[in-house]
């Protein structure tokens, strides 16, 4: 039998599946992070893990990594360097290496024209249009990621600190916040110095709660996290744009908050990246004779 692998690797992690020459899923697994913008050698060390485990838990666990053509969505790849980095790390027959937007896009929308925003720890814009792929964010927690969960999260605990210090008012949400460390202000200031962007990220979902309750603080913040996000929105849909995928942990919160213009054409995604990325491996290999 003619065996695959498909993987989809992200900052929080790596997934795997091998499937037959059809793009039928035989076995899957998931491993730790493998953006390789971040850690090319981790990441790399993270795909072979999944791949070993994956080809376990379809039944071939004797067969080597060597001997199988490898279809790789992965994060940061948009930059050259990083993915000829990661590839000389990896023993695959045959491996080809994309920008995670191809899998994304596929997995959500298959074959159709349509956008795709992720909104989870991160943030970025994948969109098809006549066949060509293209995005927009994705520039990291420092400089970009605007709408994302570590942004939410960073904004809340700025505003912590400002109601602390009497420049803005208190709200329920500041003083629950602040109150998880002991309502120690220097303890939160030295939590955020090290935190990373998924330590802030984790408290984004309690602002959207907050705001249903109405919360004047988690209001103020997501009034200007919508504006960003709308802000992308507009800029990067065209026209005659008909499909917008909404993904990421944060995407069901959004969808239902986001401009009736852009919720009119909110589309629930046809399957998740990996089986896009296994879609993809299909085409690929079957076009340069890999599987017949």
């Amino acid at each position: 039998m003619t065996l695959i692998l498909a993987v989809d690797g992200g900052g929080t992690s790596c997934r795997a599946a091998v499937a037959d020459h059809g793009g039928a899923i035989l076995g899957r697994a998931v491993s730790g992070p493998a953006n390789v913008s971040t850690d090319p050698k981790g990441a790399a060390e993270n795909i072979v893990i999944a791949a070993r485990a994956a080809l376990a838990d379809a039944g071939h666990g004797d067969a080597t990594l060597s001997s199988l053509p490898a279809f790789l969505g992965l994060a940061g790849a948009n930059l050259a360097s990083a993915a000829e980095a990661v590839r000389g790390h990896l023993p695959f027959e045959r491996c080809v290496i994309e920008d995670d937007a191809g899998t994304a896009l596929q997995g959500a929308l298959g074959d159709m024209d349509g956008a795709v925003m992720v909104l989870g720890t991160g943030s970025v814009l994948f969109g098809r249009r006549n066949g060509s792929i293209f995005r927009a964010g994705g520039w990291g927690f420092a400089v970009g990621d605007q709408g994302s969960g570590a942004r939410i999260g960073r904004e809340l605990l700025q505003e912590t600190l400002l109601a602390y210090d009497k420049v803005r008012a208190q709200s329920p949400l500041t003083t629950a916040v602040l109150a998880e460390y002991d309502s120690d202000p220097m303890r939160l200031a030295e939590f955020a110095q090290q935190a990373r962007p998924t330590d802030f990220a984790r408290f984004a979902p309690r602002v959207f709660s907050a705001a249903d309750d109405g919360d004047a603080v988690a209001l103020d913040i997501l009034d200007k996290t919508l504006l960003q996000v709308e802000a992308q929105l507009q800029a990067f849909l065209w026209p005659e744009c008909e499909a917008l995928c909404l993904l990421g942990g944060l995407a069901e919160l959004y969808t239902t908050r986001i401009g009736a213009r852009f919720r009119a054409i909110v589309k629930p995604p046809q399957t998740d990246a990996l089986v896009g990325a296994v879609q993809l491996a299909v085409q690929e290999f079957r076009t340069t004779g890999q599987i017949r």
